[in-house]
């Protein structure tokens, strides 16, 4: 089994996580724009889903 750095999921994440929080401060109508980026980073900084490899694909 590989082990793989997510560092810089976790570092995607808490960008993603300022965005969002800065969104719900002063444009409250648009925070769900930030949401996709804020939970994919967060499950994947966790390590629920792997990266997308090549070998994974199917075409």
């Amino acid at each position: 089994m590989e082990t793989t750095s997510r560092g810089k999921y976790w570092a995607w994440f808490f960008v993603w996580l300022v965005i969002i929080i800065s969104l719900l401060i002063w444009l409250r109508q648009w925070f769900w724009l930030a949401l996709p980026g804020t939970l994919t980073y967060f499950v994947k900084a966790m390590g629920i889903i792997d990266d997308n490899k090549k070998e994974d694909q199917f075409y």
